[in-house]
């Protein structure tokens, strides 16, 4: 007979990168020893070569894959395992950009079933920290057609046509598949996308790794994968409440709600088909299940399978925590 499951929170998979900073420890509380630096912890991952492991009670020690081979739409949600079967759709991250990361574009699902036969990348990034005078780069600042971006990159003058924004704390940025973007130096960021690890990297800046090589670029597969519509506002306007939630992002592969609150609060997830995960960006508190009490700090990241269908939140001090979810 199978454990019942419960809200589970999973071991931390941490990512050494030539732009990686320290914050994961100094500000989440990650030890990431031994390696010298963190550019990004994989929080939640289904992705074949990083599956998470569950960190928490009975189930400790079970991969993602194998809850979702026992659990299947239990775990997922009915409507979920439908869709995407054994494979978990999203993957939750942290990424500490000590220096700028690479220019780059991730492809749609179409391209990336065809080239790859995995799924596209659409992410969405809340800043939890920015340094002073920290930007970042999202979509193109004029009208781009294929012939401009190929002679501002091949000029070398490629930055001219993207459009860079100033970035705080609180911010957030919505990126579809085919978004030309990059993180900035000075940027502590969770990251909600789908799962995939494909991307096309157009320019890093002339970087060299630490063997002394520049490190692979993407031009060609980049060309068919950029969507070159210029809008007039990248990121996203919302307006911040207390003690209520506010959606933050809503779109076929997830919806995120922010939610802010000084004050316990119980959450009813009946109406939901889905899986549903907790992303701790500030504060605590503590996830109460039957007779499961969880307590989840700032960085911690909790999934609640669709089974949940209601969970209890009892603060002291208040928490700011992402909601996501499908559906």
């Amino acid at each position: 007979m199978n454990e019942q499951l419960y809200p589970l929170k999973f071991k931390t998979i941490f990512k050494d990168k030539i732009w990686g900073g320290q914050k994961i420890k100094t500000l989440l509380g990650k030890d990431f020893l031994p390696l010298p630096n963190c550019g990004e912890t994989w929080e939640i991952s289904g992705v074949d070569a990083e599956v998470s492991i569950v960190a928490n009670g009975g189930l400790a020690g079970k991969s993602l894959k194998q809850l979702l081979e026992t659990y299947k739409g239990e775990l997922l949600g009915k409507s979920v395992y439908q869709h995407f079967g054994d494979e978990f759709p999203l993957l939750i991250k942290f990424i500490d950009a000590n220096e700028d990361l690479s220019i780059q574009v991730h492809p749609n699902d179409e391209l990336a079933k065809k080239r790859h036969n995995t799924f596209g990348k659409t992410e969405m990034w809340y800043v939890i920290q920015a340094d002073a005078g920290a930007s970042l780069i999202s979509g193109f600042n004029q009208l781009v057609d294929k012939e401009i971006y190929l002679e501002k990159f091949n000029s070398g003058n490629l930055t001219d046509i993207l459009n860079k924004e100033k970035v705080t704390g609180g911010d957030v940025f919505f990126l579809p598949a085919g978004r030309v973007h990059t993180i900035g130096k000075g940027l502590l960021i969770a990251e909600i996308q789908q799962t995939s690890d494909i991307t096309y990297r157009i320019y890093d800046f002339d970087r060299l790794d630490d063997s002394g090589n520049k490190r692979q670029l993407h031009v060609e597969e980049a060309l068919d994968a950029i969507d070159f519509t210029h809008y007039d506002s990248y990121k996203t306007q919302y307006t911040p409440k207390i003690n209520t939630p506010v959606e933050l992002a809503k779109c076929p592969y997830f919806t995120t709600n922010l939610l802010d609150y000084s004050v316990s609060t119980f959450k009813d997830y009946t109406a939901l088909d889905s899986f549903v995960i907790h992303i701790c960006l500030f504060g605590n508190y503590t996830l109460k299940y039957l007779d499961q009490d969880i307590e989840v700090n700032m960085g911690d990241c909790v999934l609640i399978p669709a089974c949940i269908k209601s969970v209890e939140m009892v603060t002291q001090n208040g928490f700011k925590i992402l909601e996501t979810f499908i559906g």
